[in-house]
């Protein structure tokens, strides 16, 4: 992780300091955070801290809301979205370079993760009810 990732994930902004930074009203952060909107850390006594990454979150709720017209509950629905495609291309890449020479099957172990399988090993193909692994993929001509 870079050390600007860890700056903007570091929870250090209060709650008025966040709003001034976003440009909206306190209030209105305490109202996007019971949405779950943004989701700020809390300190012992229950404070919020805002990251410099959770304030970027509530600038794009303030643009989707007031240039694009988008309610709250469509704005939670993109941010979910948002969240899982960031979810999807992050496994995709890991499968990606799974799929490097070297590997030729790809199964599921015993959790259900799919793992990629040296070339010259052998999978038994198990029902997975068994908790086995069952071959998932196998490249063409191989």
């Amino acid at each position: 992780m870079a050390t600007n990732d860890r700056r903007e994930d570091a929870p250090i902004l209060t709650i008025s300091v966040a709003a001034g930074l976003a440009g909206m009203h306190p209030q209105t952060l305490r109202q996007y955070d019971r949405l779950g909107l943004v989701e700020p850390q809390r300190t012992r006594g229950r404070g919020r801290r805002y990251t410099l990454r959770d304030v970027a979150i509530l600038r794009e709720v303030q643009r989707l809301s007031q240039d694009e017209g988008v309610n709250l509950a469509g704005i939670k629905r993109i941010m979910d979205l948002e969240r899982e495609l960031a979810r999807v291309r992050a496994e995709n890449d890991r499968l990606r370079s799974l799929a490097e020479p070297g590997h030729r099957i790809f199964a599921a172990d015993a959790t259900g993760d799919v793992v990629a399988v040296p070339r010259g090993t052998r999978v038994r193909r198990v029902s997975t009810t068994s908790g086995g692994a069952l071959v998932l993929w196998r490249p063409p001509g191989r």
